[in-house]
């Protein structure tokens, strides 16, 4: 299943905002089976379920991958399946969302508590303020804000505070250097969410793996730049697969 990749979208705004770089892998390689698996509609903040319910629907023996914390739960996934995985790529993906003492290059903790009540009192206002964070760096941040907002789904409240109940948990440093396929990480040097230091403090945790820094991009790099994007995805796949 080496022509497989299994893309995980981030929170809050569906699947849509991965489906250009989808269509863009899919024509630079005939032969690569491109899926988007939404993330689990649960209600509960237990990192474990998740992780179970992406076990149970998810294909094995593919490539994974994710933007934000689908990219982190891709991370754990990969580390869970070991060599039932075929490598593993991030987009925007901090190992640790929420700032700690051994991972301070990530949003302060006070600033993802605020997040957090916002979105129980006004779960529309905070997506369309996270949309808009999303797309701080972009060329157009405006309007990069409005096309991922335009296609985020309908989420229950309940859904997504579990979803950044998850998010504010996930660590993911173990994980990734537990995972011994090949990995690559992309990072955006304007991102609004995740500090562009953070790629430099990857590298130092993981020496031998694939870490980039897109210089002028935003979180959303995805959906700025997808052929971009997907020709550095492509030629790490086609790297890899010649090991």
């Amino acid at each position: 299943m080496r022509d497989r990749l299994i893309l995980l979208p981030g929170w809050g705004l569906g699947i849509s905002p991965l489906e250009p770089l989808a269509a863009a892998l899919r024509g630079l390689d005939e032969h690569l089976r491109v899926e988007i698996e939404p993330l689990p509609e649960l209600e509960s903040g237990d990192l474990e379920e998740w992780l179970d319910e992406l076990d149970s629907t998810v294909p094995q023996d593919a490539w994974l991958g994710g933007w934000s914390l689908g990219g982190m739960l891709a991370s754990e996934l990969a580390a869970r399946r070991g060599d039932r995985c075929c490598g593993l790529l991030t987009l925007a993906s901090n190992p640790s969302f929420v700032a700690h003492e051994q991972w301070p290059s990530a949003m302060p903790g006070e600033t993802f508590d605020a997040f957090l009540a916002g979105c129980s009192a006004d779960p529309r206002m905070t997506l369309k303020r996270f949309s808009l964070l999303c797309a701080q760096g972009a060329e157009d941040p405006r309007g990069l804000s409005r096309l991922m907002l335009g296609g985020a789904p309908h989420t229950s409240t309940p859904v997504l505070m579990a979803g950044l109940e998850v998010l504010a948990q996930l660590d993911t440093r173990q994980a990734l250097q537990a995972f011994r396929g090949p990995q690559l990480h992309l990072f955006a040097g304007l991102d609004g969410l995740v500090p562009a230091e953070a790629a430099g403090d990857l590298l130092a945790l993981l020496p031998d793996v694939e870490i980039g820094l897109i210089e002028q991009a935003s979180h959303g790099f995805l959906l700025e730049d997808p052929h971009g994007v997907a020709g550095a995805i492509q030629a790490f796949l086609h790297e890899s697969g010649d090991d």
